[in-house]
């Protein structure tokens, strides 16, 4: 933005390298990089994981087991001692105040340095966690400073910060560091934040919160620090959050101003097609199709996301919302993540467009030149009414007569980048996301801020549940027996496993190397098909159709089946090694059965390696079925950058925020930056220049800003 505001010109020295800093040479820097510690605002939002209460001295006889303390002693004896038989020496060091004694230790050390340094005699303060060896006392490596006269520094007796460290850099460093980054650099950090939000929400200054984090006052309250609750921290996260929000409501302001198709809803074949469908929609599907329907006729442009469990029904919503696009003369196109799942969305959108007149195309990346060239000339003539496919269907080339609709099948594989290349494919095309992957709310919150939420949280009836079991690789035999009874009624089912190939890193079954064991097992009287990432889509989906026409009856696979396939008449999942797989992949995994009438089940086979984390995670499996509940449970476990994917972690890499223990703080500053963009002339309001330059700054590019404000 032109025309700065005066104030960001303080904020540059934010960008200065670290090398400014007295004692910052080359080689502290390079060890200070380790820990992405660049310039001066990085180390500024480098804040402590913990704290420590050093106001008050204990006696020794006041010592307890496992405690960390401090207290003021003398010198009985320093020397080096050996340990025990054999030949390590240890440097030891007996320390009295009066009311008892205690021996200090160290095992490294530099032992003419220390026996020069620390004499009989000298009075020391000691800081380190207590011990108990033979009845006895310890404190192994404490810290140490050396008090003349008794008398001890004043900036010893205070609540210490405690940062994570790298090798080479110690806590007294580090504390050194980012205390002179606190005094002389907090002025340069700008609250741009309105006045009435801060003293609504009962925070302070962004500046002072920075400098009390690094340098807690006497009078603070430790359990308040531990906990992050402190007013400072609050502070701190309010304002990231703040920002990202205020982003948000920005984008969808623009989005409220773009001007729509205003559709009309002439029923000429939504009605048909609903009426053809031998089930009957469920209440939460036709909620969902009622809110998709009111942003269609109105004259702005959609912007819905669409979050449904595992088969609740999601893909009849989408064709549903296709037709409302055709019956209006444009043109819809779905977007999915992989050709497996853009075949099958194909395959079901041309099975209903077909029998209303209508014509439907699939375009991925296996598509032939020839069909291609075909695709796109009936694509641009107007001729062509709904095209599935990948990311092959956002190519430059690829141009519509006039696209209505865009729809986003499985949101969470694609970046913001993605929806935007849509959404340019029309002039006033409206979007829709949709996902299968349940978000927590936090997350819905931050990647999906700027849309608005409909939830299909309702699956169709008939749908039996799936029963869920968690087994050990030693009950394998007794697994394999129930596979053949299902298998003998019938039913198909799945093998998973998580590698493609084994490797000499990896000690899995991978299911290329399985599929002789497998068979070997079961014996010939059952015919095994195998399913992998490596496979060229056509041979994918040579496989696949020939589970679906029930000529395989156990499919080998990788979690390529993890989204989207649909074969209600597989009954079993079977999970190998389910312990190195994610919740939400297990999730999707499991849903792939219990389409049809028939009692399904997943088994999830653990190795004897799992840990007790990995068995939490299985447990979650076997006790829930609600997706939204084991999204929770996954982003607890995992976090978000992981949870999300490389693609839109960027939009949860917060310095300090933490969504998980956050979520409380982001709710308040979503109220807050939306109730603020509805303030009648916002964007040209003086008053709020230098907050809208600040946002520019740190969100332009992660939210696209450019035009917005």
């Amino acid at each position: 933005m032109s025309d700065s505001h005066p104030e960001l010109s303080k904020q540059a020295n934010l960008n200065t390298p670290l090398t400014v800093l007295r004692g910052v040479g080359p080689n502290l820097q390079r060890k200070l990089s380790r820990l992405k510690l660049h310039t001066i605002e990085d180390l500024l939002y480098f804040l402590p994981y913990r704290y420590e209460d050093r106001r008050q001295l204990l006696h020794i006889s006041q010592v307890k087991v496992s405690t960390t303390v401090q207290f003021l002693g003398k010198i009985l004896s320093a020397d080096e001692v050996r340990n025990g038989r054999g030949r390590k020496k240890v440097f030891e060091m007996l320390v009295s105040d009066g009311s008892g004694q205690i021996l200090l230790k160290w095992f490294h050390y530099r032992h003419e340095w220390m026996k020069q340094r620390y004499r009989k005699g000298q009075q020391l303060l000691v800081v380190g966690e207590v011990h108990q060896f033979k009845g006895r006392y310890e404190i192994l490596h404490p810290e140490l400073e050396l008090c003349s006269d008794g008398n001890i520094p004043i900036e010893n007796l205070r609540i210490l910060p405690v940062y994570p460290l790298t090798e080479g850099i110690s806590q007294k460093q580090m504390r050194k560091l980012c205390q002179q980054v606190a005094l002389e650099y907090s002025s340069c950090v700008v609250t741009a934040i309105p006045q009435h939000i801060i003293k609504r929400r009962g925070l302070l200054t962004l500046a002072d919160s920075l400098v009390k984090l690094h340098i807690p006052p006497s009078d603070s309250e430790i359990e308040q620090l531990q906990s992050g609750r402190d007013v400072a921290r609050k502070t701190v996260v309010f304002d990231e959050f703040f920002y990202l929000q205020l982003g948000l409501a920005l984008r969808r302001l623009g989005a409220q101003f773009k001007q729509g198709i205003a559709f009309k809803v002439n029923h000429l074949y939504t009605k048909p097609l609903v009426d053809m469908l031998p089930f009957k929609l469920t209440q939460a599907q036709r909620s969902v199709l009622s809110q998709i329907k009111h942003d269609m006729m109105s004259e702005q442009q959609m912007n819905r996301l669409v979050q449904g469990d595992v088969g609740s029904g999601k893909t009849i919503v989408a064709l549903l919302a296709c037709l409302i696009a055709v019956e209006n003369k444009t043109q819809a196109a779905v977007v999915a993540p992989t050709a497996i799942l853009a075949e099958q969305h194909f395959q079901q959108f041309n099975h209903w467009l077909s029998q209303l007149g209508l014509s439907a195309a699939l375009l991925t990346g296996a598509t032939t030149s020839a069909e291609r060239q075909h695709i796109l000339r009936q694509l641009s003539e107007g001729t062509l009414d709904v095209l599935v496919g990948t990311h092959a269907l956002l190519q430059p080339d690829v141009v519509f007569h006039c696209l209505g609709l865009g729809i986003i099948d499985e949101q969470h594989r694609f970046g913001v980048q993605q929806r935007n290349d849509l959404r340019k494919k029309g002039e006033n095309a409206d979007i829709l996301v949709m996902t299968a992957t349940p978000i927590p709310r936090t997350l819905s919150m931050t990647v999906y801020g700027d849309l608005s939420l409909s939830v299909i949280d309702q699956l169709p009836p008939g749908r039996t549940p799936i029963k869920t079991r968690v087994v050990s690789t030693g009950k394998r035999s007794a697994v394999l027996d129930f596979v053949k009874r299902e298998l003998d009624k019938g039913y198909q089912g799945y093998f998973v496993y998580p590698l493609v190939e084994e490797s000499e890193r990896s000690d899995l079954k991978a299911a290329t190397d399985s599929l002789d064991t497998l068979q070997r097992d079961l014996g010939n009287n059952y015919r095994l098909g195998l399913l992998h990432g490596r496979l060229r889509p056509h041979e994918k989906e040579a496989v696949m159709q020939q589970f679906k026409q029930h000529q395989i009856d156990l499919l080998v696979a990788t979690t390529v089946i993890e989204v989207g396939i649909d074969v209600p008449n597989a009954s079993l999942m079977i999970v190998e090694h389910a312990e190195r797989f994610g919740l939400a992949q297990l999730h999707q995994l499991r849903g792939r059965v219990g389409r049809g009438s028939a009692k399904s089940y997943c088994i999830l086979v653990h190795s004897d390696q799992c840990g007790q984390e990995g068995m939490q995670r299985l447990q979650v499996m076997e006790n829930n079925s609600d997706g939204f509940k084991i999204a929770e449970a996954d982003l607890a476990q995992r976090g978000p950058g992981e949870f999300l994917g490389t693609k839109q972690a960027g939009m949860v890499n917060f310095k300090v925020a933490n969504l998980i223990s956050d979520g409380y703080l982001l709710e308040m500053a979503r109220q807050d930056a939306f109730e603020l963009v509805e303030q009648p002339n916002f964007i040209k309001d003086k008053k709020y220049k230098l907050l809208l330059q600040i946002l520019h700054q740190r969100w332009d590019t992660r939210l696209e800003l450019a035009n917005v404000g």
